[in-house]
């Protein structure tokens, strides 16, 4: 199929891009529920083999032609990362698992299309910084910084549907599914293609930022702390750039700094979860493998003689698997077995300590050290009674010493106010990052990152923190969340302080 368009008064047919096989796969798939398919084991991997696999947050699109017509467009599209991002992060990963290092990783809950401005993509730039800075004074180590950024328009829903107005309609998934609006709730495929775009034009305007020095240690004032007017927050702050000042000084003074470029930038890689397989397979390239990079469980056609190549999926650096779509014999699972990328798995109150290892058999089978990071969330009342089970069942395992343990005292964490808004109470996300590093430490491991849902606006959405906030304060229009509840500036540069004073008790 294709079109007609006239060229110097000449009818010329134009072709329409086909879809690959891979392709057809998966646009079949999205129009037809699972349970039509064969559900064979599959024994050999490839970016398509997912779709033998039973899958769970699934989305079906009512137009198949208008799927194939999105995958075909995101199949020929350029990747967003490169593998030597990729492979770059994967070492930095290496040094978190061993303890070299510190992860922090951090954004939006779901980012939303009018996020990819200049403003907003800034703000959470500099926050990110500014944490990492705090962290790095604390802990005395480097700081991984991954946002979550480019590319978290997908959010996995408890129930597909809500009531409104008295009638059922779809529950918005994220700006690449549906749109916010009641009458903008029917799955669009051509909405993937605009997720590509926003998260390509995030992507650039993050490393135009990074390398036009917003970065820059020479000049760390110029991280405004924007809506923080708590006193001994600045207070705290201001201490920690001023002894980053006159150690500059320093090295400036005895020409240490002439050939440090590395104080004028740092590396910010993106992430997002990896929901919409469609959409992940379709940027899933098989590339060549940077010469520097040691990849020992490539998935690749290479001979002896030809350059090694391995998939990579190239919409995000590191991508996580849900704690809903963590099934050992599901389509998720199934896809991040075979991609070069690092990746996060989800734990939660419902994962069997006995289910943790076998999937990181599946994920992780060369027991490649920073490959997987498990991203803890029990909420503050659980996880004394569920990560000491978790960090034994590691600790027994060959995977002992190659995970990274980061906790996301985020989702386990959220609660409902009287009048039904979502909100989270600071004092239980302390509480919950805090409990962590100490079993961590009782247990002879340690504590390799955290996960946080953030923002660098003036949002009010979880309760709590030196400022005091109620739930009173959540009706007063700061809350701008189309899903969960982030912590704002204050809240997050708070925690980071409270999270470095805990590393330096340590």
């Amino acid at each position: 199929m294709g079109s007609r368009t006239w060229v110097d008064d000449t009818e010329v047919s134009v072709k329409a891009p086909s879809l690959s096989k891979a392709g057809e796969a998966a646009a079949q798939l999205k129009v037809t529920p699972f349970d039509t398919h064969t559900n064979g084991d599959t024994l050999q991997w490839t970016p398509s083999s997912w779709t033998t696999k039973p899958i769970k947050q699934d989305v079906i699109y009512d137009d198949r032609a208008a799927v194939s017509t999105a995958l075909a467009k995101l199949e020929r599209c350029p990747p967003i990362v490169t593998p030597m991002e990729i492979c770059k992060l994967k070492e930095r990963l290496k040094d978190v698992a061993l303890g070299k290092a510190f992860l922090l990783q951090g954004g939006d809950c779901a980012e939303l299309f009018d996020y990819c401005n200049s403003d907003m993509i800034e703000s959470k730039i500099k926050l990110l910084l500014q944490m990492s800075l705090v962290l790095i004074y604390g802990a005395g180590k480097p700081v991984v910084r991954i946002a979550r950024m480019a590319g978290q328009f997908a959010k996995p829903r408890s129930s597909p549907t809500e009531q409104y107005n008295g009638r059922t309609i779809t529950a918005f998934r994220g700006d690449n599914i549906n749109g916010y609006s009641p009458e903008e709730r029917n799955p669009d495929p051509s909405r993937l293609v605009s997720a590509y775009f926003h998260s390509a034009a995030t992507s650039n305007y993050i490393r135009a930022s990074l390398s036009s020095g917003i970065a820059d240690l020479h000049s760390p004032l110029d991280w405004e702390l924007g809506h923080v007017k708590e006193e001994c927050i600045k207070a705290k702050y201001e201490t920690i750039v001023n002894s980053i000042t006159e150690s500059l000084r320093f090295m400036k003074t005895v020409g240490a700094d002439s050939a440090a470029s590395s104080l004028e930038t740092v590396e910010l890689y993106t992430s997002h979860e990896g929901l919409l397989l469609e959409y992940e397979q379709s940027l899933t390239r098989q590339l060549k493998t940077p010469p520097s990079a040691h990849q020992p469980q490539a998935h690749t056609n290479s001979t002896h003689t030809s350059e090694p190549k391995q998939y990579y999926n190239t919409s995000a650096h590191f991508l996580w698997i849900g704690d809903r779509t963590r099934q050992p014999n599901g389509a998720h699972i199934e896809y991040f077995r075979g991609i070069a990328n690092p990746i996060g798995l989800k734990v939660g109150p419902s994962m069997p300590a006995s289910e943790l290892v076998p999937l990181l058999d599946i994920l992780n089978p060369s027991h490649e050290i920073g490959k997987i990071t498990l991203i803890t969330r029990y909420g503050a009342s659980k996880i004394s009674s569920l990560l000491p089970a978790h960090i034994s069942a590691i600790q027994a395992s060959p995977h002992d010493g190659t995970v990274i343990w980061q906790c996301d005292p985020m989702h386990g964490n959220t609660r409902s106010t009287p009048t039904g808004t979502k909100t989270r109470h600071f004092e239980s996300i302390l509480s919950e990052v805090s409990d962590a590093m100490r079993i961590h430490k009782e247990m002879g491991s340690f504590l390799g990152g955290v996960h946080l849902e953030l923002t660098g606006e003036a949002v009010t959405e979880c309760v709590g923190g030196s400022e005091g906030l109620d739930e009173e304060d959540l009706e007063g229009g700061g809350y701008k969340s189309f899903c969960d509840p982030r912590l704002n500036e204050k809240q997050a540069l708070e925690l980071a302080f409270l999270v470095a004073g805990g590393f330096r008790e340590k």
